[in-house]
């Protein structure tokens, strides 16, 4: 039997899990999550993204289930465990892709950082999801990214820096202009899931990693 501690700790971890989905799909304006016996499943519906399944405690049956009840081409699976605790029981058609890391901050910057000079940062609301852009002299989007709020949670998504303005700090611009606005909008922590590359300068602004996550995909 697991010890009540042990039990606080799974339902901690699986609350934060499902607060990033709850943000994810308010950010991708895709369907609710539905609740399957070994996670979430979002039906995205798109092509080569029909449906994708986060499983927050991947275990050799969970996943033996899933994939023997789940085929449909162009599923993705988010699977919260590193690559080497899950790949080896995955059947081989599918294909695991490179390690991402969820990330979470209790302390959210409410302030944003000042643009570099030939920069303007814009703020756009729609339909629960924030969008920060910061554009050059002539109009082109620079670095972009947008927040949707999971509970109390602040969900960061779509962080980018177009090719020609990388290593300038927009991106911690950007991250700083989405975790100001949510926390206008009532976020107390924040969230989200990165890259390698982005994990370096998330971890450079206070974000502690959460779990990795290994994504898979059956095409």
């Amino acid at each position: 039997m697991l010890s009540s501690v042990t039990e606080v700790l799974i339902t901690a971890h699986s609350m934060t899990v499902e607060a990033w989905v709850d943000g994810w799909v308010v950010s991708r304006n895709t369907p609710k999550p539905v609740r399957e016996p070994w996670g979430l499943r979002v039906d995205v519906g798109r092509p080569g993204h029909q449906a994708r399944h986060i499983v927050h405690s991947p275990t050799p049956e969970l996943l033996r289930r899933l994939t023997t009840a789940v085929t449909t081409p162009g599923t993705w699976l988010k699977l919260c465990a590193p690559v080497e605790a899950v790949a080896p029981h995955l059947p081989p058609a599918w294909a695991v892709k490179e390690q991402e890391y969820m990330m979470t901050t209790a302390s959210l910057s409410r302030v944003p950082r000042r643009a570099p000079d030939g920069y303007t940062p814009v703020v756009t609301t729609r339909a629960g999801v924030t969008v920060a852009r910061l554009l050059t002299a002539t109009g082109e989007v620079a670095a972009r990214g947008q927040v949707a709020l999971g509970g109390t949670m602040a969900v960061i998504d779509q962080v980018e820096t177009a090719v020609g303005h990388r290593r300038r700090g927009l991106g911690t611009v950007v991250i700083t202009m989405l975790t100001s606005a949510a926390v206008a909008q009532g976020a107390h922590a924040g969230i989200l899931v990165a890259t390698r590359d982005g994990q370096a300068l998330y971890s450079s602004l206070g974000w502690t990693l959460h779990t990795p996550v290994t994504p898979a995909y059956l095409g």
